[in-house]
């Protein structure tokens, strides 16, 4: 397995559009290294960026979910 991944691997890796994925970058979401003048990034970064974004959609669903259970909405 790769440590480090092009942009439009680490874009697949955690299913954005690669537009999206330089948005994240140029936001400083991930550190970036240049192998000539192509960026990398870390699969380690990616993982751990990957737990982070799935607990708070866990997170939100499981909220919308008791909110519509106290709405008695069958959820």
């Amino acid at each position: 397995m790769k440590d480090e991944l092009t942009i439009e691997e680490a874009a697949d890796f955690l299913n954005v559009s690669r537009s999206y994925f330089l948005d994240l970058l140029k936001g400083g979401a991930f550190p970036i290294r240049f192998m000539g003048t192509e960026k990398r990034v870390l699969k380690d970064d990616l993982v751990r960026y990957k737990a982070q974004v799935d607990a708070q959609r866990r997170k939100v669903l499981d909220e919308l979910t008791a909110e519509a259970q106290e709405l008695g909405l069958g959820y």
